[in-house]
């Protein structure tokens, strides 16, 4: 009996020291366009050297931990359909309430085109409505992002929908944001945004297909194919970042596997490490994120 009160005094001496100790290490602010001073939700800040991020929520705010590796480091800002910016960060004391401004950029939009033939429904992606074993699983900032391939060189107009597979556990009625990349990057990595407003969506239970109409953005399907990502977004007003993953609860979706490619078509994000391909087999298929989407198809 003597020992447990012991180690409870010992902690509660000890817990005030501790809090302090990360209280006086702490990096948070707010991320706001530069022009109109509103808070960019969802925008992702990374210590470049340090390899660590953190996401914004709804209202712009962002924690996280100062450097500790290096005197000086880069904090980089990406939010989507803004410019990239860096501030530059030095280690040690404690910096709060930090104001970011950054500048939205100007998206030019191409020219009309008028293309005669009939338009049919093309599906891309997953085919099959029974999911493989296994879940996928995130925290706020890190993204899947599946390869909907044009496989037989359809011609491609617009992109009308995507579609995800929610796993049963979790909290499938959490929100996620939509993404959309081109495969630009290196080695065919997920790269420019083909879809550059935040669409935030939120799927009534799991255990199911959900899908998300994307017609009101009248986005042209890459001829070659496109990424389709989710987003883990942080909800309410709740700060995660990856130097915390020892005390990290997941939540939110879970999506589902499918093991009907031979090639592996899914790249996992991580803020402050970037884009990785994976590449786990079953039987000599591939591990895939279950996702597909519904594009244009233009008949001569």
């Amino acid at each position: 009996m003597f020992k447990r009160v012991l180690v409870l005094l010992t902690l509660v001496v000890l817990f005030p020291v501790l809090s302090f100790a990360q209280e006086n290490n702490k990096l948070s602010g707010r991320i706001v366009d530069s022009k109109t001073k509103e808070p960019i939700p969802f925008a992702s800040i990374q210590l470049k050297e340090e390899q660590t991020g953190a996401l914004t929520n709804e209202y712009g705010f962002f924690q996280m931990v100062m450097p500790e590796k290096n005197d000086q480091d880069s904090l980089l800002v990406l939010a989507l359909g803004y410019f990239r910016k860096a501030v530059a960060i030095k280690k040690g004391g404690n910096l709060t309430d930090l104001i970011i401004e950054v500048p939205k950029r100007v998206i030019e939009l191409g020219d009309v085109k008028v293309i005669g033939g009939k338009v049919k429904d093309l599906s891309l992606g997953s085919k099959t409505s029974t999911p493989g074993e296994g879940m996928i699983q995130g925290m706020p900032g890190q993204q899947y992002a599946f390869y909907v391939k044009n496989d037989k060189n359809k011609k491609l107009g617009n992109i009308r929908s995507a579609s995800f597979y929610i796993g049963e556990n979790g909290f499938p009625r959490e929100p996620f944001r939509v993404r959309l990349y081109k495969a630009d990057g290196n080695y065919n990595s997920p790269n420019t945004d083909l879809l550059t407003e935040n669409v935030v969506v939120s799927a009534p239970g799991g255990g199911a297909w959900y899908t998300v109409d994307l017609t009101p953005y009248n986005i042209e399907a890459p001829a070659e194919g496109f990424y389709v990502a989710m987003e883990w977004i942080v909800s309410g007003d709740k700060f995660y970042t990856t130097n915390f993953m020892d005390t990290y609860t997941p939540y939110g979706q879970i999506m589902r596997p499918t093991f009907e490619f031979k090639e592996s078509r899914t790249w996992s994000y991580s803020l402050g490490k970037g884009w990785s391909l994976i590449t786990l087999v079953n039987n000599g298929m591939r591990y895939n994120a279950m996702i597909k989407a519904e594009v244009d198809m233009i008949k001569d």
